[in-house]
């Protein structure tokens, strides 16, 4: 069988006037510039995926504007929720005609569990309870079948203060409940506007560079990177092994201010 082509976009930050900038680039410029990248090369995904921070102000219009950018891509969409989301205006606006919000799914002969780590008025994440043990009933439900679990936090640390500081505050007890699963190959998110990638027994642990801005690896503080927008690529195999790349613009959508300390 030919191996699921999955296409990971993540933290575009849009708003609901389009023509607003976050760190010198218009994000959603920047986003439909990613999206030429990826589909452009006459690769197509077999699904895209998107890790949060989808939305920037809160509006029911940012979300408007996402689902046009992404309706023409010729692919269902999944979705989650990032510390600048609204949850329940995704799940009202993000749940029908080709796109889906949290939930599972299943992308040949892989399943991907796509979980809520929003906490109100907080950059961290957490995962509640009840996403826990929803986390544990979809995998053993996917008993059988690799896996792909995919959250918008991080679960464990990237190597920079003030971003591990605002991380998933329960990444040892989503790994706890990965730990009772063998079939869960990968983990896959965003929020750390960077490319990271690590290796935990048998899952991989993977983070993906923003389609606006990116934060600069390995900084105590928050500084902007000069690296340009990007975008992640997922090969699916069969046997349960997975190849992935980033790929990146070739140049700068616009010019980010060299720090930020206001805004993580």
């Amino acid at each position: 069988m030919q191996a699921v082509q999955l296409l990971q976009v993540t933290d575009p930050h849009l708003f609901g006037d389009a023509t607003r900038e976050l760190y010198g680039l218009n994000t959603a410029e920047s986003l439909r510039l990613v999206l030429a990248a990826a589909l452009g090369a006459g690769r197509r995904p077999d699904a895209i995926v998107v890790t949060g921070d989808i939305g920037d102000d809160f509006s029911a219009a940012a979300y408007a504007n996402f689902r046009r950018a992404l309706a023409g891509c010729g692919a269902p969409v999944f979705c989650l929720p990032g510390n600048h989301d609204d949850p329940a205006l995704m799940a009202t606006l993000l749940d029908e005609r080709g796109f889906q919000y949290c939930g599972r799914a299943r992308l040949g002969g892989w399943g991907v569990v796509l979980l809520d780590t929003h906490l109100d008025d907080d950059a961290a994440g957490r995962l509640a309870p009840q996403e826990l043990a929803r986390l544990d009933a979809d995998l053993r439900a996917l008993a059988g079948v690799p896996v792909l679990v995919c959250l918008h936090h991080v679960p464990v640390p990237v190597g920079s203060a003030w971003l591990d500081a605002v991380g998933l505050q329960n990444g040892a007890e989503l790994l706890a409940v990965i730990d009772r699963h063998p079939q869960v190959r990968a983990v896959l998110a965003g929020h750390v506007h960077q490319e990271f990638d690590a290796q935990r027994g048998s899952v991989r642990l993977l983070a993906t560079p923003s389609t606006c801005a990116q934060f600069t690896p390995r900084t105590p503080g928050c500084v902007m990177d000069r690296r340009p927008p990007g975008y992640r690529w997922l090969s699916l195999h069969d046997d349960g092994t997975l190849e992935t790349q980033v790929e990146w613009l070739p140049a700068l959508v616009g010019e980010p201010r060299a720090e930020d300390e206001a805004r993580r």
